[in-house]
């Protein structure tokens, strides 16, 4: 309500951009619905040689409205994107091909919907992207996360998981492996969505993470991510302050993480 008034608090939704500089080539990961505004700041200082494909790839994590809805803007009545390639799992893809008005993306050739392995490496230019498997309410599609591994440094892009222990990894250990890692950081309190159970949308509270993670060597590599309009950490500085002062952070629009 707040970011309603006024427009300086608004937020986007979460999403990641990867700009390869020695290929020149930029992808996201999800297509948000607020996919435009994100592709104009991916391509601040860039010259499209088509300016109907406006990213050289989109990597889906699922298929919930905050990730995958965006492509709704290369379609037709928008855009009328020319062949933007778009990665996922096979089941996800699936449900793009099968389900409008997303097959009409397909059917139009404004996206080109590619099957993404889960657990092996993708070359994206000099970058290297493997889709992790995450629990996760799995309706229409399953869920991922990433791992992206730059010329010198890694980064890991889990935006979405129900809790950490249904995984059938330790977070700690992914965390260890990756020079930073972008995390799930939905809700601070269980309290936040009146009249709503937090069991029917589950994720993992910020304090839950930050005591998992709370080993030294882990200090200042999480980052929290994918807020909802509900959580504190957007606009209270003693919030903020708590979890800064433990060694996590919270991830701001623009943030930009060197590999």
């Amino acid at each position: 309500m707040a970011a309603r008034r006024d427009p300086s608090r608004r937020e986007r939704v979460a999403c990641l951009g990867l700009i390869d500089d020695a290929s020149g080539q930029r992808f996201l990961i999800d297509a948000t619905p607020d996919l435009a505004s994100q592709l104009d700041s991916l391509n601040e200082g860039r010259t499209l040689a088509n300016a109907r494909r406006p990213v050289d790839g989109i990597l889906l994590t699922h298929a919930h409205i905050g990730h995958y809805a965006g492509l709704m803007y290369l379609g037709r009545e928008a855009l009328g994107a020319d062949h933007v390639p778009v990665l996922a799992t096979a089941r996800m893809a699936r449900f793009l091909r099968d389900n409008g008005p997303w097959s009409q993306l397909v059917a139009l050739g404004h996206i080109e919907v590619r099957e993404m392995p889960i657990g092996r490496p993708v070359s994206l230019g000099s970058l290297e992207v493997t889709a992790v498997r995450v629990p996760h309410r799995d309706e229409l599609s399953d869920t991922v996360g990433f791992r992206v591994r730059g010329p010198s440094r890694s980064l890991l892009y889990i935006p979405d998981i129900d809790k950490w222990e249904r995984w059938d990894r330790r977070i700690e250990e992914e965390v260890a492996r990756a020079d930073a890692a972008l995390l799930d950081g939905t809700f601070l309190d269980m309290g936040e969505v009146p009249g709503r159970s937090l069991g029917e949308i589950p994720h993992p509270l910020v304090g839950e993470t930050m005591a998992l993670l709370s080993a030294p060597a882990l200090r200042g590599r999480a980052v929290f991510i994918h807020l909802n309009h509900t959580n504190p950490l957007l606009w209270d500085p003693a919030r903020v302050r708590s979890v800064e002062d433990r060694g996590f952070a919270i991830a701001r629009d623009g943030d930009a993480y060197p590999l």
